[in-house]
């Protein structure tokens, strides 16, 4: 190791340090496996030692030698090779004997087995080069995003119940992915985690795509797969805190190491885990590593953040205090990011009114280009919930989200944490019988759709899954064989083409310019309705929301320029499953003011429904 590499190392600016890190192979000049050399920081430790099927996992046989007066330890094992199993044997001062797994380790043993694997990483053929240059040079912000949730192991599985691989789920996924109009695919943590119902959330490998779905190749294949279909991929990735399984990263060396060494600041009761210490320079460089290590190996498009607000504050609570070391280890990796992937996504799950998270470092923010809307989630969801008849005592639940919907750049999240521990499923949110719960979830969409900002939606929400997501088996796939469900589907995918063909849902998602209401005040009717504008404003389209049963003829709505209107959709339509009440005609406005504007038109409301108009040419 350098000596530069170990200030670096130290300062928290070593940005590849896997390249020292880890069990690495070692090849002759033909390519012939020499062996692998293993290093790891354990600065505590008293002796370091590597077991694995290369010496019978008898500890003893090498021990590995400390290279220097900070804790790194390294040896050449010539006869260690690919595919072998290893582990640390960690020997601390008071006496205690530790196993553990590698933190820079690029593959892992399945669970149960507590194990990393030495994998060659190299030799993956791509076939994504003309998407990569397209995407260097693409800005997010003026473009669709519509962003597919997932859980690989739980979307879809085997008829025996067991998990597709990586390379097998690529011909069922990108299909319906495709088909029904999503843009990006997000996938929940595929870091190597021990306990599947941790979601991937509670993680022992970050640089080791989880063996439970295949080897790392396969998921190179899959990012490939996607990206040749124009398909981005974002990773779920949580950098904030640990497992406290004994295998892992937890008290690595018998002291805290990547964690907080205050307890207050280290154990986070309600999670079950452990914080890491953003502060310390050699967590910084473990973790922009590995962010970096995930886009230049696997060609990942961008992360999502998992839970920010843990991060800005300690324990996530703003009496504790803003976390400074934390803060600046977000303005370092947003700083990295986009110093060599300019057009990457870096998406904050936030529930903080903490200012400027999608600002520019330079310019006194965070450095995200997003975050997760959670307040209009919280609002919306709320409101939703409300039977109609109470609904226009809640109306600022829907106005209020506009108040600072450009303040910062939105996703707004129809995430898995809101169908699960007894929340319910977006369609069993609903109030009333079956059918209206099912008018309710398309009139959600609807406005899902056609408010500002970036939509996200969890597998199984685009189909109206009546159950709580399950995360130990399918989604339930079957009820597509029920009309109201497939026809929930259907407006999914048609609400996901109306906004790629029409750039005033999508052009100025981020831009006040984009969005003026054309009545915000109707609480009596709960009517909500507003113009969405393209950069030219000549192309725009109006949005009329109506949040009760009720069917209103002859409703009358100021529009921003005089000629005739015809609706794009209609969330009532037979086709959707709703009650057939639509505006067939085309409409024309008349000369008489309303709404702020000089002319207006008379249409049918439907009843819990969603209708888009636009101008005909």
């Amino acid at each position: 190791m350098l000596k530069d590499d170990l200030y670096f190392f130290n300062q928290g600016q070593l940005y590849d340090a896997y390249r020292i890190f880890g069990a690495h192979l070692k090849k002759d000049k033909k390519g012939t496996i020499l062996g692998t050399e293993f290093t790891v920081w354990a600065p505590h430790a008293k002796e370091v030692s590597v077991l694995g099927e290369f010496n019978g996992f008898q500890a003893w046989v090498h021990n590995l030698s400390k290279v220097d007066d900070v804790g790194i330890w390294s040896l050449f094992i010539d006869s260690a090779k690919e595919w072998h199993q290893y582990k640390y044997e960690i020997k601390t001062w008071d006496g205690r004997t530790l196993y553990k797994v590698d933190p820079y380790g690029y593959f892992s043993a399945e669970r149960p087995e507590q194990m990393s694997k030495i994998y060659d990483l190299d030799g993956y053929y791509w076939n994504d080069g003309e998407y990569m240059n397209h995407r260097n040079n693409e800005a997010p912000y003026d473009h669709q995003m519509s962003i597919y949730e997932c859980h690989l192991g739980t979307w879809m599985t085997k008829p025996d119940g067991s998990y597709h691989k990586y390379n097998e789920v690529v011909d069922l996924l990108i299909p319906y992915l495709l088909d029904n109009g999503f843009t990006h695919l997000e996938l929940m943590p595929v870091i190597e985690h021990p306990l599947d119902q941790s979601w991937g959330y509670q993680g022992v490998g970050y640089y080791s795509a989880t063996a439970r779905y295949g080897v790392p190749k396969d998921f190179m294949y899959l990012v490939d797969r996607c990206h040749q279909h124009g398909i981005k991929v974002i990773l779920d990735w949580v950098p904030g805190h640990i497992n406290r399984d004994e295998h892992g990263l937890y008290m690595f060396d018998g002291e805290p190491l990547y964690e907080y060494s205050e307890e207050w600041k280290r154990e986070n009761v309600v999670w079950g885990t452990a914080n890491l210490d953003l502060g310390r320079g050699e967590v910084q460089s473990f973790l922009i590593s590995n962010a970096l290590f995930w886009m230049k190996y696997f060609h990942v498009d961008g992360f999502r953040i998992d839970a920010v607000s843990n991060i800005i504050y300690f324990l996530g609570d703003s009496r504790n205090g803003e976390n400074h070391g934390a803060l600046t280890f977000l303005r370092n990796l947003s700083t990295q990011i986009f110093q060599e992937f300019p057009n990457a996504l870096l998406i904050a799950e936030d529930s903080t009114a903490y200012p400027k998270v999608t600002h520019p470092v330079d310019q006194g923010g965070l450095g995200f280009n997003y975050k997760w809307n959670m307040g209009w989630m919280n609002d919306t969801l709320e409101y939703f919930e409300k039977d109609p008849i109470y609904r226009k005592y809640h109306h600022n639940n829907i106005t209020f989200g506009l108040s600072y919907a450009f303040s910062e750049n939105y996703v707004l999240p129809l995430s898995h944490d809101e169908v699960v521990h007894g929340k319910k499923s977006l369609v069993n949110k609903m109030p009333g019988d079956y059918w209206q719960k099912f008018a309710n979830y398309r009139v959600l969409m609807g406005m899902f759709f056609t408010h500002p900002g970036k939509t996200l939606l969890f597998m199984g929400g685009e189909f109206a899954q009546m159950h709580e997501w399950k995360d130990y088996e399918e989604l339930d796939w079957h009820l597509l064989q029920y009309p109201l469900h497939r026809a929930a589907q259907r407006f999914v995918h048609d609400m996901n083409r109306v906004v790629k063909y029409h750039k005033p849902l999508y052009e100025l998602d981020h831009q006040p310019m984009g969005f003026a209401w054309i009545d915000a005040s109707n609480s009596d009717q709960s009517i909500f309705s507003f113009v969405r504008y393209a950069k030219d404003s000549n192309d725009f389209v109006c949005v009329i929301i109506n949040m009760t049963p009720l069917v209103h003829h002859n409703f009358r709505i100021g529009v921003p320029q005089a000629g005739s209107f015809a609706e794009v959709i209609n969330s009532d339509k037979d086709i959707y499953g709703g009650s057939n009440i639509y505006n067939g005609d085309t409409m024309f406005t008349e000369d008489i003011p309303m709404h702020g504007f000089e002319q207006s038109l008379q249409m049918v409301v439907a009843p819990l429904s969603v209708t888009i108009l636009k101008r005909e040419e």
